[in-house]
């Protein structure tokens, strides 16, 4: 009964990092999973052990016969994981946290169990839990604990420059609005002035299209003016003719002349 025990141990084990890669590819292509704000981090009791149904669909393809001997005989048990332990022990406020890291919407904590002086070491994303590792020796579980932590940073390393690329984004999208508002008002102003230039220099062509017209009449009524008071004086003239004229009278040459 121990060796089977053992052996099924094993095989959990094998398979349990067969699905290791694929999960951790999958999670960390999640589209809907944003992540963890500043401050912000959920709540341990809050955590659930579904895993992403699409990286275990992925790596039960890749290992479908050690999982289905695994199902089966896991079905045959009622032995909980580490995962629904850890769950029920922090949902009855058994364990202290340790540490705790976060990297985007993946962390790892370090738990305590004081009663049998026992540590879990947790790996999760967003609200569910990924690995649950279970350790009496300290040293083991903190080195497992700043491996999950070392993989966190790995994990997020993409969805940080996600986020990063996202606010980028929408920055440079501001950016283009307001150029192109600035823009659609300078179109606006240099219509409005091109309009108006048409229509001064419309207005300055009939000006002084206007200009040479009245400067031509100028200079012929200036020329009828002048026949005028050349007529006007000739007429008076013929008019005065004989006459005296204002300094006195006109000479007689008659007169002058007997002198």
């Amino acid at each position: 009964m121990k060796y089977h025990l053992i052996i099924r141990r094993a095989m959990l084990l094998a398979v349990s990092y067969a699905l290791l890669p694929h999960a951790g590819l999958a999670l960390a292509a999640q589209s809907e999973d944003a992540a963890q704000i500043g401050g912000m981090r959920p709540a341990t009791s809050a955590l659930t052990p579904q895993p992403n149904a699409a990286a275990l669909a992925d790596a039960r393809a890749d290992t479908s016969s050690a999982s289905d001997a695994l199902d089966a005989e896991n079905s045959s048990s009622d032995a909980p994981g580490n995962v629904a332990e850890l769950m029920q022990m922090i949902h009855d406020a058994k364990l202290s946290e340790l540490r705790t890291t976060y990297n985007g919407s993946y962390g790892a904590s370090l738990f305590f169990y004081p009663q049998e002086m026992t540590y879990y070491v947790a790996l999760f994303q967003n609200k569910h839990f990924w690995r649950v590792i279970k350790s009496e020796n300290v040293n083991r579980s903190e080195a497992i604990y700043a491996e999950f932590a070392q993989q966190t940073a790995q994990l997020a390393d993409v969805e940080i420059r996600r986020v990063q690329l996202q606010a980028q984004k929408a920055y440079i999208a501001e950016i283009i609005a307001m150029s192109q508002d600035r823009a659609k008002r300078l179109q606006a102003d240099l219509a409005v002035a091109r309009t108006q230039q048409a229509k001064v220099d419309d207005y300055q062509r009939q000006a002084q299209g206007e200009a040479v017209t009245l400067r031509a009449e100028k200079e012929r009524a200036q020329a009828q003016l002048r026949a005028a008071q050349n007529e006007v004086m000739q007429l008076q003239r013929q008019t005065e003719f004989g006459l005296p004229t204002q300094s006195g009278l006109p000479p007689q040459s008659g007169l002058s002349n007997r002198k």
